[in-house]
């Protein structure tokens, strides 16, 4: 306990009084003996560091309870699936970074719901560098992250229903293995539609 302290930059009862609030997972026991490893050293340095971005102890107990019960990464992504998505490793606080102020364990608790987010290891990943990116920027937009992630759910099903429109589409009339082939074609026809119906929805507004 106390080389975990020395190492983590904190008192040995600070590292005891974390370990009262359940801040950081129990230590392997051998007998009289209790060993820590450097997933305890990662977790203290998280608390450091999202204290340091203004987070309660509270609010770091709820994160690390959602975090605790993630999806492992390997998943969520499955092996080997196909994918046009580039996955992106965080920590907690680089993902505390990218959402100032509103990584709440309940947001969290929705991206991992919705598969936006899962485990591997000490590391966040993000199932896709796009969603990420367009998620940060319209909450720098002032868009409240639990809205963002609200919408995303109905993006969601209307995805699904596109999806399974273009697959039952090409299987009716063209092998199975075309559906990866034209899948860029499906993508055209949405991001067409979408423009167009922004399009109208905007000449409606005064």
């Amino acid at each position: 306990m106390e080389e975990l302290a020395r190492l983590a930059g904190i008192t040995v009862r600070t590292l005891r009084f974390y370990r009262e609030r359940k801040l950081i997972p129990p230590p392997r026991r051998e007998g009289r003996i209790a060993w820590y490893d450097d997933h305890h050293l990662a977790r203290l340095r998280t608390i450091s560091a999202l204290l340091e971005r203004g987070h309660t102890l509270n609010g770091i107990a709820e994160l690390a309870e959602a975090f605790d019960h993630g999806r492992d990464v390997g998943e969520l992504l499955g092996l080997g699936a196909p994918t046009e998505e580039t996955p992106v490793r965080l920590t907690p606080e680089e993902l505390a970074d990218h959402f100032a102020g509103e990584v709440t364990a309940e947001n969290l608790a929705a991206a991992l719901e919705l598969g936006y987010l899962g485990t591997d290891g000490d590391e966040i990943v993000h199932i896709s560098r796009r969603l990420l990116d367009v998620s940060a920027a319209l909450v720098r937009e002032g868009i409240p992250l639990a809205e963002v992630l609200a919408a995303a759910h109905r993006v969601r099903e209307h995805a699904d229903a596109l999806a399974e429109l273009f697959t039952d589409l090409v299987t009716r009339h063209a092998p199975e293995d075309d559906i990866h082939r034209l899948r860029p074609l499906a993508k055209s026809v949405v991001e067409a539609e979408l423009s167009m119906a922004l399009d109208r929805r905007l000449r409606k507004q005064p």
